[in-house]
């Protein structure tokens, strides 16, 4: 499927910032299924190429500006192609040993709850596992917009019982690491159904031997397909944001997000049903 995307993020400051340095991760991947057709990402209306590639494939770049103002928009644009391989990423340049995505962070951290969810997944093969897990995940946590924020755990979302994709996919993170399977999360643009309008959507992958690296979405019950854009991916939410920086200056910061994504001009969108629109704005 091709897919147009148009990702607007704006920062207002009241004063205006003295100086702001981002790093953005705002470039698709590449790799068998995923290949960018076009792209371009921007600031305040400058265009800003990738700088470089990091050792998990993704590609960034630095943007820094002194007397950055009350305000700094950010675009990324372009098309996309996509292929549904269930959830299967093949040839993706990723230098990182599987085995550093069993290290514990502060927002995958799992405690006792999580441990148990983890031990009461059954299945033969590693593949089944997970499929296993990802649906207990969903089974554990009802999706509810708002109902938690960027700073909430892994734990604290499983003990409430609700959150949002970026809840599901650090659940099943820190599940997967009991397990011994090493899990990294995944930042990109979901095709929702019946709708235009999204925003940014998260999910997990998993290292499943003689495959390699598999995406599952608990939020939707789902192994990604063609309606899934992959931007990039880290150890949890905090490292993978597609946007990170600092100001300064002593001010109030307003964030907007948006994203627009469609099928291209001419095709038909595919089948699959019910997927949820969610969001992950770093």
């Amino acid at each position: 499927m091709r897919l147009t995307v148009r990702h607007a993020t704006t920062y207002t400051y009241e004063p205006p910032a003295d100086r702001c340095a981002l790093r953005l991760r705002l470039y698709p991947s590449v790799f068998a299924s995923q290949r960018v057709l076009t792209w371009t990402v921007s600031v305040n209306g400058q265009t800003i190429p990738a700088l470089m590639t990091t050792a998990s494939g993704d590609r960034e770049s630095i943007w820094t500006n002194t007397g950055a103002g009350a305000e700094v928009a950010i675009v990324a644009e372009g098309e996309v192609e996509t292929e549904d391989t269930a959830g299967v990423v093949r040839g993706l340049k990723d230098a990182i040993r599987p085995q550093v995505y069993l290290r514990p962070t502060p927002l995958t951290e799992a405690d006792k709850k999580i441990e148990a969810l983890a031990g009461a997944v059954t299945g033969v093969k590693p593949l089944e596992r997970m499929h296993a897990l990802f649906n207990a995940v969903a089974d554990a946590i009802e999706y509810k917009p708002a109902s938690t924020t960027s700073s909430t755990t892994a734990a604290q979302a499983l003990k409430a019982g609700r959150g949002v994709c970026q809840d599901h996919a650090h659940v099943f993170i820190s599940a997967a690491r009991c397990l011994r399977v090493p899990a990294r999360y995944v930042v990109g643009y979901l095709l929702a159904q019946d709708t235009k309008l999204t925003e940014t959507h998260a999910w997990a992958e998993a290292w499943v031997p003689e495959i390699g690296w598999v995406g599952f979405d608990s939020a939707n019950r789902l192994c990604p397909t063609d309606r899934y854009v992959r931007l990039g991916s880290g150890l949890d939410a905090a490292e993978a944001a597609p946007i990170r920086g600092n100001v300064s200056g002593n001010h109030e910061e307003r964030l907007s997000a948006s994203v627009d994504i469609s099928p291209t001009a001419g095709q038909s969108q595919s089948q699959n049903q019910g997927e949820i629109q969610s969001q992950t704005q770093q």
